[in-house]
This record gives C-alpha cells, structure tokens and sequence, in this order.
C-alpha cells in the first residue's frame, strides 16, 4: 500500500507561513524598489524548487507592504507553487509599527494553522520607522506564535538603523544582513526562502528554544563592470 493511501504524507508535512514584510516608503523609490522586484522574481523558481523536495513543510506566503499605511499584498495564504510576484510601488512614509501592529493580528492562536511551524517573518527596509515600531512589535511578542516565530531582517543600503532591525530579530545569535545591490538583495531572499525555510522545517513541535541558525551565508558578489545590479545604492 503506497504511502498516500496510509495518509502519511498528510501527516507529516506541516503547514509553515512565510512572510514578507516589505518596506515600499519614498525612500526605496527609484534603484531600489526595482532591486526588490526584480530580486523576489529571481527567487521564486528557487523558493519553489526547494519547496517541493521538502517533505516535512508545506510552505505558504504571505506578503505585507508598508509606507504611510500598510498593504497586503498577498493577503491570502498562497502554497508556494502557486506564488507569482507583482511588483509593488514605493511612496509615503515608513510606517512600520502599523505594519507590525497588522501582522500581529494574524498570529492569534485561532487565525493559525494546527501542528503549524513556527512562521518566518522577514523584514526588509531602507530606512527609520516614521513611527513607534516597539508598539507593534510589543504586540507581536504577545503572542504566542509571535514568540515562537522566526525573524529575519534585510538592511537594503547603510542607512537603517540597526537597532531596530536587531529588536525586530530578538535573537542575538542572528545578525541582519546588509545588501549594497541587486545581486546581493536577489542572493540573500534566495537563502532565506530556501536554506532557512528548510531549516525550520525541521523544528520540533515542542522545540522551545530560539531557532539555531548554523549555517553559513552566501558569499556575496561585490561588484562586476558589465551588469547593472551590482550597482550600489
């Protein structure tokens, strides 16, 4: 009797939420909300190929922007084979706390998946919050799949201000990472949404230790004369 008929497969992959929070405010107008796009795109074969080798996940995604006011951008929760990228636009203000306040409203205990993995939360932005992020966070932390949650944070140019992004992550074992270009941006969202995605999935259920990140990082490229996304930002 072939594994489908007994239901093992049903049993043992286990849904895991990924979630982009994307800074889309004034200040990534221009080379670097284009780097985002083009970026995540460059992704998404990768993301899928990995998931579907992944026997012990069942990936979904979800995407929030923010600026002055916070967007889903993908609202639903998408398996990742069905994922497909629409770019986003970067105006307004960077409200993150309100973004952060949002996603906090889908991480009660009811609004999520039974047998569920902890969710990876990756944040990437350019610049300060325009608004108290702690607040949003504060709720975050409140619940307990924020608590059990993994977060990441990618720094796009030099000036973010770190502490916000380490507050973001809570785990002093985990930097952010900080991208100068294109292809630096394109390699690190293929890392997280491949070897990290793998790597919670194998968390156990009453894991109640922060998430070990015990691999290396992508060597980055720093730059090459013939092709225009190793500019810097």
């Amino acid at each position: 009797m072939g594994l489908r008929k007994l239901g093992v497969e049903k049993i043992s992959a286990r849904p895991l939420e990924f979630i982009w929070i994307l800074d889309v405010s004034g200040s990534m107008h221009g080379e670097r909300i284009a780097a985002l796009n083009y970026a995540i795109k460059e992704a998404v074969p990768a993301m899928q190929e990995a998931a579907q080798s992944n026997v012990n996940a069942e990936i979904m995604v979800r995407v929030l922007t923010f600026s002055t006011d916070f967007t889903w951008h993908i609202s639903e929760r998408t398996p990742v084979k069905d994922f497909e990228w629409s770019d986003v636009r970067a105006e307004g203000l960077s409200n993150l706390g309100l973004a952060l306040t949002e996603l906090a409203s889908i991480l009660d205990e009811e609004k999520m998946p039974e047998r569920g993995l902890p969710p990876v939360l990756v944040l990437i932005t350019d610049g300060e919050p325009t608004d108290d992020y702690k607040v949003g966070l504060d709720l975050i932390m409140s619940k307990v799949w924020g608590k059990k949650s993994v977060r990441l944070a990618i720094s796009v140019g030099n000036d973010v201000e770190k502490t916000v992004l380490e507050d973001f992550i809570g785990n002093k074992d985990i930097e952010p990472f900080e991208v100068e270009n294109a292809s630096q941006l394109t390699q690190y969202i293929k890392f997280v949404s491949t070897k990290v995605l793998s790597s919670v999935s194998l968390v156990k259920s009453d894991a109640h230790s922060l998430f070990k990140f015990d691999f290396e990082l992508p060597e980055l490229d720093d730059e090459s004369p013939n092709n225009d996304v190793y500019d810097k930002f």
